[in-house]
Formats: structure tokens, sequence, C-alpha cells
């Protein structure tokens, strides 16, 4: 049976997920067959398996860093807030029912069985589990019942290392303010601490943590020094949508409410001629070169913020002069009408945008699967784009075809969908642009639209690229996190 360690934190941010990443490649490196887990993930940025199961993206990022393919055990449970107070449930990779948050307090108890059988799933393929938790371990409102810190720990009796980020300030307090609230069994399984995102002369902290341990009786594991690493992060703690970079070439996102699957977006920001800003008002649009309307997990109720906030009018207006594309849910708004005769949003029908020749029908019953094809003969600035092999996933409930009157051709025969004006764009792919051949074409159309050069020499896949982050990252933490006391911990583990 695999052994295990939990990374948990003193909050949302500390970075669990990168340092269960790093982690994980590390112990990749040392010769281990590795896997990450996170019992319970809220997050409206996901993917799609090759068995067409969801999960989310943090798992399949660490699957990376681990060198595996990834697999939707890792990930049993996953939250998709649908409004403030509720969230589609999906276990499994599959759509459970849509719960209030009240609700699935009181039910989440009963899908424990499911966990177990993840993570003995897991254990078949792995002989180590870096297992990441969620929040805090010191919510007392939310301990009842806790199936995610605490709780798992105890369930699968892990070790824990507890994280807390000197970047925001009080680590000290954050430490060990959250094993005061602990309780003493609960105490006994933190086996060290970790302070993340340190800036600056190390040796500054060490009276603090002279008296941190002394105060703790807990050993400090590591100072991790803040990592300029460009991974995914959580979507709902994302610093993306606040980065202000100038580039030759403006990339605008529109930035909805319930936006999701912004990840598409993020091989975008390797490229040093490129910037890329997320649009939440019409004051914020600006001269784009091209804008992106991305996923959303409430299609209708984001189209009419759009429309109530001017900025539908405005990526009208901007699509007579530059390129709009819609992914998933953005390419549903471009349409001309959105039917919900099931309920599965705000029920009945919406008029869409007008700029694609199609009209969506929702439906409850989700689409989920892995993608690869050409790219069909495009005309516009994406022409060049014809003829080039992709891949990627389709994650969406509706069904999107042309009117009959313009072409009989379903939608899913081709990447994308283009409108009359030769000048917009809707496909379901998501991933599409992390090829390499994909987004040189893409991007080398637009630099040639404003006669900018670009330096494709410094330019790579972004799966490659990727690679390099997660080696980059484990460099860094076998320099700051004490690797002897992690596999020492380890090797004292076991599972009921």
């Amino acid at each position: 049976m695999a052994k295990v360690i939990m990374i948990q934190g003193t909050m949302s941010g500390v970075g669990k997920s990168l340092l269960t990443a790093g982690l994980c490649r590390m112990i990749k490196r040392d010769g281990y067959r590795v896997a990450p887990f996170k019992s319970q993930n809220m997050a409206l940025n996901s993917f799609v398996t090759k068995e067409g199961l969801e999960m989310g993206r943090a798992q399949v990022m660490q699957a990376e860093a681990a060198g595996i393919s990834p697999l939707v055990c890792m990930n049993p449970i996953l939250l998709k807030p649908t409004d403030h107070t509720g969230s589609q449930v999906i276990v499994n990779g599959r759509i459970f029912g849509n719960m209030s948050a009240r609700e699935y307090f009181s039910y989440k108890q009963n899908l424990i069985p499911e966990i177990k059988k993840a993570f003995r799933k897991l254990e078949s393929v792995a002989d180590i589990i870096v297992i990441e938790g969620a929040g805090s371990p010191a919510e007392i409102n939310l301990r009842e019942n806790d199936i995610v810190n605490m709780g798992l720990a105890q369930l699968v009796d892990a070790p824990v290392l507890l994280v807390g980020d000197i970047d925001r300030g009080g680590v000290f307090a954050q430490l060990l303010g959250t094993l005061m609230l602990l309780t003493r069994e609960e105490r006994k399984r933190v086996k060290g601490l970790i302070i993340n995102k340190f800036r600056g002369d190390a040796s500054l902290l060490d009276s603090g943590i002279e008296l941190l341990e002394k105060k703790g009786r807990i050993t400090v594991t590591g100072v991790i020094p803040y990592m300029d690493i460009q991974l995914e992060d959580e979507d709902s703690l994302t610093e993306r949508f606040s980065k202000k970079r100038r580039g030759a070439i403006d990339i605008g996102i529109i930035r909805y409410p319930r936006i999701s699957n912004f990840t598409d977006f993020n091989v975008f920001e390797q490229i040093p001629e490129v910037s890329v800003r997320y649009i939440s008002s019409v004051e914020d649009v600006g001269q784009p070169d091209f804008i992106f309307l991305p996923g959303s997990k409430n299609t209708m109720s984001d189209l009419l913020w759009m429309r109530q906030n001017g900025l539908e009018k405005a990526v009208k207006d901007k699509a007579k002069i530059v390129p709009v594309c819609g992914i998933c849910g953005g390419y549903q708004m471009m349409g001309e009408r959105i039917w919900d005769r099931e309920g599965v949003e705000m029920g009945g029908s919406m008029e869409g945008m007008g700029l694609l020749p199609v009209v969506t029908e929702l439906q409850r019953e989700k689409v989920r699967r892995q993608v690869q094809g050409t790219v069909n003969q495009l005309e516009g600035i994406f022409s060049t784009l014809s003829g080039l092999e992709f891949e990627g996933y389709e994650i969406h409930v509706g069904d999107t075809k042309r009117r009959e009157d313009v072409c009989q051709q379903d939608k899913t025969e081709a990447a994308f969908v283009t409108g009359s004006g030769k000048n917009v764009y809707g496909t379901y792919i998501h991933g599409i642009f992390d090829k390499a051949e994909i987004v040189a074409a893409l991007v080398g159309a637009l630099a040639k639209k404003k006669d900018i050069l670009l330096n494709q020499r410094e330019w790579m896949d972004y799966r490659n690229f990727k690679e390099t982050q997660y080696d980059k990252m484990a460099d860094i933490l076998s320099e700051y996190l004490d690797m002897e006391g992690v596999y020492g911990m380890l090797r004292e583990a076991h599972i009921k």
C-alpha cells in the first residue's frame, strides 16, 4: 500500500497546490511512483480525462508534475459554483446534482465511501501519494463532517505538513493560531511547518522560527522563497486577472462573473510580444488586437451581465475591426439564440449576440470528451490555422448547431465555426491553443497584421514549457525543503 503525506494550509492561497506539484516532481525524480490526491476541490477550471470524466485542473497539473496521466480518482469530488450559495456537485467525474452550501454540508459524509474507493484505486498506481487539503483545517464551524482536511488525514492516517504564507504577513500568527484551534489528536498529525513565499534574507527569520518551534513544538521543515513559477493557480484566487503587462499584441479576455477554464489562455502569457488582459467593464476594453469570450459556468447569466453593463455592444462593435473568438460558453453566447427548455440555467430562451449563425439548446446531459483532428478550412485572420492538427477536450452542457439555411453541418465536425464577417470564430475545444503550431499560426497572423516581427526562437510547446516549470520548482524545493525529514515522515506513515 502507498505511503502518504498531506499538505494543509493556514488559509486558501498559501501555495498548497504548487507545493503539492513540486513535491510530486521531487519524489518522481527520486525514482518513486507518485500521485496527487485531493478528495474535494472547488473550481471552475476543469479537465476531461481520456475516459470522458471531469476533474479539477489543479490535480491535472500535479499529475503532470508526477509524470503520470490524470485520473479522476485523484479528485473524486469537484464542486463547481453556480452562484454565491450553491454548486454543481461532480462525483467521480460525473454530475451528481446541484446543491446549496447547506445541503452539501449535511450530505457530504455520504460521499466518504466514494473517497475511500478513489484513494484505494490510486494506491494501485503509486508508491507515494501526496494529498492536498483545502482552505484551512482550523475552520472550526466546518470541522464536523470534514472530508478534505483533518477528517481526511484521519481517514487515511496521513502525516501533515502545515503551510503558512509569509507574503501576506502574520505567518507566525497563522501557523500558531491554526495549531491552537486544532484538537489534540489533530495537532499530533502535524509533523512539520512550512513558511512559504519568503522574500529577502532568511537569516532575519531565525529568532522567529526558534520561537515558533518552541511554542508550536513542531519543527519548521522549510522556508520556501517566493517562486516565480508560471503554472496554473487556483481559479478563485488567481492573480492573473489583475496582472498588467504591455505587449505589442494586445489580447483581451472578457471576465464575466462565472468565467471558467481561463487556463485556455495561459499559453499566450509565455510569448514576450503578447499581453493578456482580463476585461470586466466597458472602460477596460481599450484597443485590443484580439478578443476572447471564454468559457462560463452559467452562459445565460453571464451573457445577461454583458448585456446590462454594455460589454456585449462593445464586443460586437470591436468584432467589425478585430477578430473575436468564443470558446465553449463564449461560443454559445455568440450565436443567435440560447434555448433552455429543461431549466438547466435560467429557463426559457435568450437572444444571443448574433455574431455566429448557430443556435444552442442547453441540455442536462454534459458532453465530456477529448478530441483531436485537423482544423477545418477557415477564412479571415484564422485562415493560417487551416489544416493544422489539433487536440483538446470538450466539456459543456448544450448542443450547438448551425442554422439549416446556412449549413447542414453539425458543429462537432469542425474545430471552428465562423461568422459571415470572416472576423468571428467559435469553438467548443478547450486547450486547442496549447500546441505550438496552433498558437504560432494565430499570433503570427496577428503580428503580420500589425507588421510586427516575432522572435519565435524563444517559443516552445506549452507542454514542454510546463515541464521546465515543474523542474524549476523541484530544484528550488530541493534546496529549501528538508526532504530527509519529509521522507522520515513517509517512513513512519502507515495506512489503517
